[in-house]
Order: structure tokens, then sequence, then C-alpha cells
């Protein structure tokens, strides 16, 4: 447990909250009790808490689910444990969809207690702070994605579960190994699906595995993801895209952590942290009857949108660099610079697959390219279509510079490939095919 931690006890019976306070603390945390709503509300107000356990059941207008919004609208991020004397489990269940982290049934089992607590506090050696926080193969300088780091800063050292939504290409995965890889299940499993295109049967056998013969195919009995994800993190990519049927299933066991494999009548308990990404509206689905709310709320603990590249051309240098150097150590090639203007055609491009389609570019031009510079004719021709500026304008400039004079013409041309290099002189007259000499002196002629 993190001897650091700081844990609210709320109890309106005394000296029940004393026995949980004295519990914890003999666990090396320091624990607080609040003996009413109000009180609690206070401290929750003028205070810092790590973790917070309080009665569902409170003798006030104010009971364990208020405390619960309340914990969370100061700070998302901070567990929050029910505990109940009655059978209102339903209700639990309700709260957990609303950002509670368990809950537990009175009589309280110590050990029970002090085992949910040690699971909600991250480590004390895990916890991460900003300047630990490792995002590997995800760069930026942007403030959108800054925002977004800030958030995921936060969420890493939780159990809580993220929803990662953004266009195809951003990073999602990346984004949820990032995650994962900060928190205190880092040395345990990552295990990534994409559920588009699979059918329910194909989906099922593969988070919850199948017994042998469950199905025309199954000759051995297999592991499903869930299983071999257990203390570990699953990825759920495109969940937008998962069959109805298969949503309460995968319900099911978020709810109660129990997965019985296909074709079997034995089940087990799991502990897997889900992390979701998807480039539907998910909202919009819900509206549509096309995706479960329960299941849309109970996967959106966290939910962060991740900016289409397009929005922030300032991170595409850095991101070049990056996959220049990773393209040159997979492939052994040795190319080390890339030319002002090419740089300024990939900035000013509008990459609609995003980061992924920038990093295959990157490893087309690293293998194209036979010289230690990349230049504008290494770029690939759909990114910059070259044959529409060697010596002639598009079609579009063709149709707006119709029925004008010859040397408007050439100097509208010249003035556009000048504009489309940045003003590089040398890239411009490699461009249009002409010397640079002659270029010179249709600037000097044009008074461009």
């Amino acid at each position: 447990m993190n001897t650091d931690a700081v844990i609210l006890i709320v109890d309106d019976e005394k000296d029940h909250a004393d026995v949980l306070v004295e519990a914890l603390e003999k666990q090396c945390a320091k624990a607080v009790a609040a003996y009413s709503a109000d009180e609690a509300l206070e401290l929750i107000e003028s205070q810092t808490f790590d973790l917070v356990i309080t009665d569902l059941n409170l003798r006030a207008d104010t009971n364990g689910i208020d405390i619960l919004d309340r914990v969370k609208a100061k700070n998302i991020v901070t567990p929050v444990i029910l505990i109940t004397a009655y059978a209102t489990i339903d209700t639990c269940k309700q709260a957990i969809r609303r950002g509670a982290y368990d809950y537990l049934v009175k009589p309280i089992d110590v050990d029970q207690l002090r085992l949910m607590v040690s699971k909600a506090l991250p480590s004390n050696i895990l916890a991460v702070s900003v300047q630990d926080f490792m995002f590997d193969g995800v760069r930026s300088k942007s403030h959108s994605m800054q925002s977004v780091f800030n958030v995921l800063r936060r969420v890493a050292p939780t159990n809580i579960s993220v929803l990662i939504e953004g266009e195809s290409g951003t990073g999602k995965e990346l984004t949820a190994r990032a995650v994962h890889n900060n928190s205190p299940r880092r040395t345990k499993a990552f295990r990534p699906l994409n559920c588009a295109g699979l059918s329910e049967t194909l989906l099922e056998s593969e988070l919850f595995g199948h017994a042998k013969g469950a199905f025309t195919g199954a000759d051995i009995e297999r592991k499903g993801l869930f299983e071999v994800a257990d203390r570990g993190t699953l990825f759920l990519d495109e969940i937008g895209d998962m069959p109805l049927a298969m949503q309460a299933k995968l319900l099911r066991v978020l709810d109660d952590g129990i997965v019985i494999p296909v074709g079997s009548n034995k089940s087990f308990r799991v502990d897997v942290r889900l992390i979701s990404a998807t480039n539907h509206n998910l909202t919009k689905l819900v509206e549509e009857k096309k995706f479960r709310q329960d299941l849309y709320f109970r996967v959106k603990g966290v939910s962060v949108t991740l900016p289409p590249l397009r929005s922030r051309p300032e991170d595409i240098p850095e991101l070049f660099g990056y996959f220049l150097k990773q393209a040159c150590e997979d492939i052994g090639r040795n190319v080390h610079r890339i030319t002002e203007a090419a740089m300024t055609v990939l900035v000013s491009y509008d990459w609609p697959g995003n980061i992924r389609q920038l990093r295959h570019a990157v490893r087309t031009m690293v293998v194209m390219c036979d010289r230690d510079t990349l230049d504008i004719r290494d770029i690939p021709t759909d990114i910059h279509r070259v044959k529409q500026l060697v010596g002639r304008v598009s079609a579009a400039q063709a149709a707006d510079l119709g029925g004008r004079p010859l040397n408007e013409v050439e100097k509208e041309h010249i003035r556009q490939t000048l504009q489309m290099t940045g003003g590089n002189r040398a890239e411009a007259a490699k461009i249009l095919e002409i010397g640079e000499r002659t270029l010179y002196r249709k600037i000097k002629e044009y008074n461009l």
C-alpha cells in the first residue's frame, strides 16, 4: 500500500468508523474519520484524499451516492469504496457505473477491506509524476494534446476505465499502452483486441475463451483475453462496432468480474482494467439504440479525445524525426535530414490518415531515398503530386488561368511554386525543371 496515502472514512456509526480507521492505520495508511455527511463534505472541500470509503446509508439527506458525486466533482480519479449493511447491491452496482471503485457489505471483513484498499490505491513505487509519464511513440507540443496528457497522467495510476475517442490513426492504441505502462499494472499483460468486423461468436471466444468441443473447430481448450490479462489491462479497440448481444455479455463480466468460457460450466474471477477506443460517436450510437447505455457509462470512467493531426501541424516535425529514426533503424538506412521545402509540404498536408499515415509515409520515403537527405521528390505522390507541379499547372489552376496571356500563367505558376517551397529558390528550380539562374531572372522579370 502507498504509505503516504490519506484515506477518508465516512460513517455515522462512530464505533464502526473508528474500527476501520484503526484497521487501515495498522496497514501504514493515514485514515481520517467523518461521523456525519456534513463533516465529510467539509473535509472533501478543504482537503485532498487519496481514497474515500463511505457508508451508503447515512442518517441524513445526504447519502453515500451524494458523497461519491461530490468526490468525483472535485477529482474524478479519486477512488471511492461504498459500504452497506443492507441488500442494496443493485444500488451499489449503479454507483459503480457512476464512478465508484467497488463496494463492501457489512459486517466488514478487515482482510478483505485491506486487500481492496491496496488495489484501489496506487503503489508508492509506481506512482507516476508529471515528469515521469512515458509516451513512447506519442509526441506533441500542441495545447490540445498537452491537455490530454494532463488527464492521463492523473488517470494512469488508478484502476478507472478509460475511453479514448478520435479518428482512425490518431494513436489510440499507443495512448492505451502508455496508460498501462505508467500504471501499477505495467508488469502484467497488456492485451489489445479490435472489435471491428468480428462476429458475436468469435468475440465471445476471444474474450472469454472456450472449452474443448464448444463449437466446430474448437479442438483444444483456449484461454480468453480476460484470463490472459488478469491483473493487467485489456484494450478493446473500436468498441462501438461490438454486436449488441455481445455488449450485454461484456457488461456482465465488467460488473461482477466473473468469466465463464464458451461451452464450459466452470467460472473464475478476474481483475482486469479496461481501456476502450472508438472512432464513432458513442453518444449518438446510444441514442440510435446501437450501443447499450449502461455499457457506455461503464466504459466511460474517464474519456479523452485525441485531436486529428491536421489540427496540430506544429507536431509534424517532431513526429517526423521520431519516425525517421525508427525507420532508419528498422530498414538499415542512413538518412539524417529533410529539406526545408519537403518539410513545408508535409506540414501543409491535411493527413486524413493521421499519425499512422505519417509513419507509413516516412518509412516509404526512407526506402525510396538513395541519399542522406530526404527531398520533395521522395514524398509519396498521394501526399504531394509532383507531376502537377513539374512544368505545368494543375487542372484547377489551368481552369482558373484559362484565356490569360502565357506570361501571366508562367508568373502565377512560379509564384505558387515559390510559395509551396517556402521561398526556397533552389527547390523551386528543381520542381520547375529550370536552372537556378533562369529562375532568378524570371523572379526579377515578374517582380516576385
